[in-house]
């Protein structure tokens, strides 16, 4: 399922890049989803109301799922 979202998201360009980045090397915590923090360290002009946006089930964590459907939306800056 990975692979699947993966390739899919790098079938979108920039955002794809993104993305391909990977949620593990963001994740600074080990927690397994991204807070606020840990997404605005890779894409610093994120806003909150985005993170709210990209946080579907709104439990303050962003998980690949989530993610995946973020960049999909146009809801990750593509900068840096």
């Amino acid at each position: 399922m990975k692979n699947v979202i993966l390739a899919t998201m790098i079938g979108f360009g920039a955002a794809g890049a993104a993305f391909a980045q990977g949620l593990a090397e963001m994740d600074s915590d080990g927690s397994g989803t991204l807070s606020m923090e840990e997404l605005q360290a890779a894409h610093p002009t994120l806003t909150a109301e985005a993170f709210a946006a990209i946080d579907a089930n709104g439990d303050g964590a962003v998980d690949e799922a989530e993610l995946a459907a973020g960049v999909e939306a146009g809801l990750v800056p593509t900068e840096g």
